[in-house]
């Protein structure tokens, strides 16, 4: 059987290598000239089961409200004249109830600790290397509030049987000793040790070669135009004026969907939520981070690889608007210079990027 992948980020590869594997014909289309050009080319670099939180939570609703006039917020709204950005924040708004947010927080729990299971599984049959690293992941908790509300969170953790631990100031300093000269701003933290971190766009573009060598053709500047129905089933595309048939059509065109999918009458409950990250090469080993930290207050991470550290985090719901904002670079350069004063390198000359 044949199967046509639409999208060749993190998602639409691991997709390809599996069905691979199976003894499927698998070929993947991208608009760009490479895999991970998109959102699987910055981003935090985490694999964070035991975070796996909704962000649609109680409380949340008044606190996005008071995030809109603070300096380093950590969520912005621009409006748009798109409908989907009011109906993306209505059904969110409806999910901050204590029972949903009950039953979304199983469900991302349970698929994310069977992601990484597949994940080191993958690991385990490949070899493959991504300057991975499993060494957990650290929350930081700068307020007695924090502190106290942590509890809160680790019982969630009990309940799912994901081991933690919660630290006191110099739990934190011997887990990360690169945070000593901001350790004065700390209460303690939470650490997950399970929790991975790893450069997506090189586990992607590895991946991509193991893929190929199964067999799977990749298809790179394709821009899908169409989706053609027989008989109540897809049976082609219309990629750049030129139609491909298949037996299965997996759409994994993350923010993108949408467009696609309504040409056939589908409505997915997608919409881009804009994040940044900045990348510097690490010049004081002993200043910078072990592994990988989240600060809990401006719900950022900053991320540890061999030679470099990478802060990313925010969401500004703006549609698909891609532009680099010199104050949300701002913000980054705050908050790294805040905890790793020495050790995050030449800032100015740091990779600034943003994705969906």
């Amino acid at each position: 059987m044949t199967v046509a992948i639409l999208g060749a980020g993190v998602i639409g590869v691991t997709q390809a290598y599996y069905l691979a594997k199976k003894g499927y014909a698998v070929m993947v289309f991208d608009r760009h000239d490479n895999v991970a050009s998109e959102t699987s080319f910055g981003n935090a670099g985490q694999s964070t089961p035991g975070y796996a939180m909704p962000w649609a939570a109680p409380g949340i609703p008044m606190k996005a409200f008071k995030w809109l006039f603070e300096k380093h917020a950590p969520l912005s709204i621009s409006p748009t004249l798109d409908w989907a950005q009011y109906q993306f924040l209505w059904n969110m708004y409806r999910n901050c109830t204590s029972e949903r947010f009950e039953i979304n927080k199983s469900r991302l729990m349970r698929i994310s600790e069977y992601s990484r299971e597949c994940l080191i599984k993958l690991r385990a049959d490949t070899g493959i290397t991504y300057e991975n690293r499993s060494l957990g992941i650290t929350q930081l908790l700068r307020t007695p509030k924090q502190m106290h509300q942590v509890q809160s969170y680790a019982d969630i953790l009990d309940e799912f049987s994901v081991p933690y631990e919660i630290l006191n100031q110099e739990g934190v300093l011997a887990v990360e000793p690169g945070l000593k000269s901001s350790a004065h701003k700390l209460m303690g933290g939470l650490r997950l040790p399970n929790d991975e971190t790893g450069d997506c766009y090189i586990f992607t573009n590895r991946l991509t070669e193991l893929a190929q060598q199964l067999g799977v053709e990749f298809k790179f500047n394709q821009t899908i135009e169409d989706i053609c129905v027989e008989d109540h089933k897809i049976s082609a595309i219309t990629v750049n004026g030129e139609r491909y048939s298949a037996d299965i059509f997996v759409d994994c065109l993350g923010s993108y969907t949408p467009f696609l999918l309504k040409k056939i009458g589908i409505n997915v409950p997608i919409y881009p939520m804009k994040g940044y990250s900045l990348t510097a090469t690490i010049e004081d080993e002993g200043c910078a981070p072990v592994s990988s930290i989240l600060d809990d207050t401006y719900k950022v991470a900053i991320t540890r690889f061999d030679h470099r550290m990478r802060i990313g985090g925010m969401a500004e719901i703006s549609g698909f608007n891609l532009t680099l904002k010199p104050q949300r670079r701002a913000t980054l350069e705050f908050i790294m210079k805040d905890l790793f004063p020495t050790g995050g390198g030449d800032l100015q000359a740091a990779t600034f990027w943003a994705g969906l």
